[in-house]
């Protein structure tokens, strides 16, 4: 009933031209007219209702504000973590539950396994684009050039004695030249990503896995315990040195102004909007720039995703727009306006891969 309004609606605006009418009103019209359609269908079918990673949250915000205002769809997005979101999303398949979740990492196999325990059978599965995790600190503190090493030695609660014997020990350092002579004398003081993130996953997975491979005996554990060592690797110290600093990252960036002795860790899209108060340490000689995260130079790089119940695309009203909208060539394409506040795209055939699973609703499997 409410296409057949809104196609004659548009109908009959468009029987206002054709008879000679004022071209610009009947066009205005049939915008209002489809705006109202949109708003009294969300109305009885709910808004568009998306949770997860606070590092996808600006561009899911930037999309849900862009599509409102071309269809009058409410999209309302909650930032909840990674993995708090994938547990919202997982509960169950009912309309009282999220339709989207956003993930700055790839979903788990034990959180796939959960969507289907209550139901969630059908997910379709969508890559964004690309992101970096920076170390951050006040633009106008001391410049650090650090290794994945000496990310390791920094955050790690335990680490090795020596290079060569890893008998392992809680970590001593203090201060950042206790790590590396080259880095500031500085106490430890990291602002991070709490253990529900996204970011925190792959901060773990990547920078301090990465650093942990580099030290020689630690890379001997991982070939004789696999299991061992990623504990190790992924442990992050609990000694006040890191401070979980919860998943609001504007925040964030507001305490690193006003503490220039410390760090910050999160995505390199809150770096991007904020290089007038922040910015980012190089790693490796690396600095965390667009072009060096798209070509793959900066070290600690992911991808982004946001996972969809493809059984809401016919119960939620206007999710499937949505989605296509958030992978258009305005939004995620190169040069679109994701870009523009840090997103790096993908490359196109790849999006136009996730382009056709939203438009088929191809659910994924792990």
């Amino acid at each position: 009933m409410k296409l057949h309004t809104f196609t004659l609606s548009l109908s009959t605006a468009a029987l206002l031209v054709a008879c000679g009418g004022d071209t610009n009103t009947a066009k205005e019209a049939a915008k209002d007219t489809a705006k109202k359609v949109a708003t009294a269908a969300n109305t009885q079918g709910g808004d568009i209702r998306i949770v997860g990673s606070s590092t996808v949250y600006p561009f899911s915000t930037k999309v849900a504000q862009e599509f409102k205002n071309k269809t009058g769809y409410n999209v309302v997005v909650e930032s909840t973590g990674s993995g708090g979101g994938h547990k919202l999303f997982c509960a169950g398949n009912g309309m009282d539950t999220p339709d989207v979740t956003n993930s700055s990492r790839r979903q788990k196999k034990s959180e796939f396994d959960l969507c289907g325990d209550n139901g969630v059978n059908n997910i379709v599965e969508v890559k964004i684009g690309f992101d970096g995790i920076v170390v951050a600190n006040a633009i106008d503190s001391a410049n650090i050039n650090m290794s994945l090493k000496d990310v390791y030695m920094a955050f790690a609660k335990m680490v090795p004695t020596s290079d060569t014997d890893c008998t392992m020990i809680p970590n001593p350092a203090t201060k950042w030249t206790d790590i590396n002579p080259a880095l500031p004398n500085y106490t430890i003081e990291a602002y991070g990503p709490p253990p529900t993130s996204g970011t925190r996953d792959a901060f773990v997975e990547i920078a301090m896995e990465g650093g942990a491979k580099t030290i020689p005996c630690m890379a001997d554990m991982r070939e004789a315990d696999k299991k061992a060592f990623a504990t190790l690797a992924h442990t992050v110290r609990e000694d006040g040195k890191w401070i979980d600093a919860g998943e609001n990252d504007n925040a964030l960036v507001q305490t690193l102004v006003n503490t220039p002795t410390a760090v910050g860790v999160f995505g390199y899209s809150f770096l991007a909007q904020n290089e007038d108060k922040i910015k980012g340490a190089e790693i490796d000689g690396v600095a965390p720039e667009f072009e060096n995260i798209a070509a793959g130079d900066y070290d600690i790089s992911r991808s982004l995703y946001f996972y969809i119940k493809a059984d809401h695309f016919d119960k939620t009203p206007g999710l499937r727009e949505f989605a296509m909208e958030f992978l258009s060539d305005a939004a995620a394409g190169e040069g679109g306006y994701l870009e523009e506040i840090g997103l790096v795209p993908l490359p196109e055939a790849e999006r136009q891969t996730f382009v056709a699973n939203v438009r088929n609703g191809i659910g994924y499997s792990q």
